[in-house]
């Protein structure tokens, strides 16, 4: 069993009894999983007729402020079947959503404004997203945008990405583990769109990101980042889908540099997963190497974002964001 160490006290995995138990704890850190920029609407309430569902909860987030976006979000623990139940969920919610368009709008806009904070809060980044009232946002976010889905799960299984790699609709995970000893509890997860929030540097707008920086050890560069022109098996978040328009690559030890970038043609599920594979419009070209400055060692382990102005500008690895 899994266990945190923390304070000289041992903290064993806690494991819920019922998915009502493991759902307070996740409304309960709704701000600090989702971001300070979104909201959480904690409703429960059938949608669709023939196919019908029920939703866990919705979430509008601001993170980018000119283009917010509704969520889907749904609940689970790892013990549920995740053929059977999850991907049959999801699934009724992609079909049952945009006919329950307007039963979602009354309800979603009820709620925020009865509730004084979230009525402020949303009011106050209205004019930034150029909404005239709360009621021209869900307008748009209901029926003129694409909605995405956020799955919460106690821990993320190969058979879990197996089934939401066959959904349409585009989905992020986020693994919300909890940790118990004696009536202390800590919680273990990384917050949603954590990527995006780690690469903006002081002068980066997050409106402006659209180049992702990957990792690869050389010999795999070599054989599909240059000889594919592709690069797969990439974890992006949904938001970021339609915003990449460049991709960079860091090739690890020995090289340890970004050497050459290329311009996005498309983003599309790669296999029957829940990450990405992402095709260029021609080969990559050269760039620096970009290398760490003087004496300072680092790697990148994981995908980041930046822009493609920074990129092509970047004399040094930590110029690049």
């Amino acid at each position: 069993m899994e266990r945190l160490y923390y304070k000289d006290i041992t903290f064993p995995l806690h494991e819920y009894e019922t998915e009502k138990e493991y759902e307070k704890q996740i409304v309960k850190h709704a701000k600090e999983i989702f971001g300070p920029n979104s909201i959480y609407i904690d409703i429960k309430k059938k949608i669709g007729d023939e196919i019908a569902s029920i939703p866990d909860g919705y979430l509008i987030d601001f993170y980018f402020e000119k283009t917010p976006k509704l969520y889907i979000i749904e609940i689970e623990l790892e013990s549920h079947d995740p053929y059977r139940h999850i991907g049959q969920q999801m699934l009724k919610f992609a079909i049952s959503y945009k006919a329950s368009g307007r039963k979602i709008k009354s309800f979603l806009l009820n709620d925020i404004i009865e509730d004084p904070e979230k009525k402020t809060f949303t009011e106050d980044r209205l004019k930034k997203a150029g909404y005239r009232n709360i009621d021209d946002l869900l307008e748009d976010l209901i029926f003129d945008k694409e909605v995405s889905a956020i799955v919460v799960i106690d821990e993320c299984t190969g058979a879990l990405e197996n089934v939401l790699g066959q959904l349409a609709m585009k989905t992020d995970i986020i693994e919300f583990k909890s940790y118990k000893y004696n009536a202390e509890m800590i919680h273990k997860f990384t917050p949603f769109q954590e990527e995006l929030s780690e690469s903006l540097g002081f002068d980066i707008n997050p409106e402006d990101l659209n180049t992702i920086v990957v990792p690869a050890n050389p010999e795999g560069f070599n054989e599909t980042f240059l000889g594919d022109n592709c690069w797969y098996q990439i974890r992006i978040s949904s938001n970021m889908i339609g915003r990449i328009k460049y991709i960079a690559g860091y090739q690890t030890a020995p090289i340890s540099a970004i050497t050459h970038y290329a311009e996005v043609a498309n983003i599309e599920k790669y296999k029957d997963t829940s990450k990405y594979i992402v095709h260029f419009k021609e080969p990559a070209k050269k760039i620096g190497p970009l290398k760490f400055s003087g004496h300072k060692k680092g790697t990148l382990r994981s995908a980041r974002y930046t822009t493609f102005d920074k990129l092509v500008k970047a004399k040094t690895f930590e110029e690049v964001f």
